[in-house]
């Protein structure tokens, strides 16, 4: 087992919260992931709505780890698994979007460039940069997500979560203590929806924009691999990828892992690698950039997990 605590015994301190949503014990999460790759969760909880995730964090004692995946696209999930309970939120009480004026409302399970499409359709400015992100609204929560030149801390007015022990609370903006990637909003929470204000434009144009974005990043990145997208955060005042190409890094490979010929800022899955390869492959590329330049590269991509 990937922890002392079994499966079984988790969903038996579960079972007292007469939970709704899917609890699949042992379950594989190579396949919810970008990479492919990765162990099992212990346990995998989709819950039905809000008050089930709550139930359900509010059963778990303390020591039990709860982890939350979204679409998986900047997540490396280790091979050992994921201990304790995973949670993944999807199905239409996350993945609802409502606009009311300039203000959207979406699920955090609800994909970025579909933010970005509803808010062009509704004609709301300040949202196309989402086009760009492969993400869902909650990662872009936990990290302050953002592309050609907007980011959340933008956009957003106030977001909705479940802490730890079950209370649902709402988070102001300036409660989620954005930084560049990053929010220091508790890391215990689990995000549920967001509420985000746009400014009114013209759909025409916005959408051009979204059109813009997607062919810069069709040509620049390489979005048809098994890939996790930029994996090292740009260092104040420079540019990961031109780090990693100055230390000779592109192309670099590690087992069935590699760095980007196209874009050196991504690491592919060529073919049978393993999470290993991938995060062995990342912690090289740090090294070398470090010997080169100096630069103490901070990986974007986050990783959960154990080793095998």
């Amino acid at each position: 087992m990937i922890s002392q605590m079994t499966s079984h015994d988790i969903l038996s301190l579960l079972a007292p919260a007469s939970l709704r949503g899917r609890l699949l014990p042992d379950h594989p999460l190579a396949d919810l992931t970008w990479f492919r790759v990765g162990g099992p969760a212990q346990v995998l909880f989709t819950p039905a709505d809000e008050q089930d995730l709550a139930a359900a964090l509010a059963a778990l004692p303390a020591e039990v780890p709860v982890t939350v995946i979204g679409l998986g696209s900047n997540l490396i999930v280790r091979d050992g698994g994921v201990p304790g309970l995973v949670v993944r939120l999807g199905g239409r009480a996350f993945g609802e979007i409502a606009v009311d004026g300039e203000t959207i409302r979406a699920g955090t399970a609800v994909p970025d460039m579909r933010l970005a499409r509803a808010a062009a359709e509704a004609g709301l400015d300040g949202l196309a940069f989402y086009r760009g992100i492969p993400g869902s609204v909650g990662g872009a929560l936990r990290m302050n997500a953002g592309a050609h030149g907007g980011e959340t801390t933008d956009v957003l007015v106030e977001a909705r979560g479940v802490t730890r022990t079950g209370e649902i609370r709402v988070f102001a903006h300036a409660d989620m203590g954005f930084a560049y990637r990053h929010s220091g909003a508790p890391g215990d929470v689990i995000f549920t929806s967001a509420l985000f204000r746009g400014r009114p434009g013209d759909k025409a144009a916005i959408l051009a924009e979204m059109d813009r974005v997607t062919a810069a990043r069709e040509a620049a990145q390489p979005i048809r691999e098994r890939t996790g997208g930029s994996t090292f955060k740009n260092p104040e005042g420079g540019k990961a990828w031109q780090l990693v190409d100055a230390a000779g890094c592109r192309g670099l490979r590690r087992g069935g892992a590699q760095v980007s010929e196209m874009h050196c800022n991504f690491l592919i899955n060529t073919g049978g690698a393993t999470a290993a390869d991938i995060e062995g492959l990342g912690e090289e590329v740090r090294a070398r950039v470090r010997a080169q330049s100096g630069v103490d590269l901070h990986w974007e991509i986050k990783r959960i997990g154990v080793p095998a």
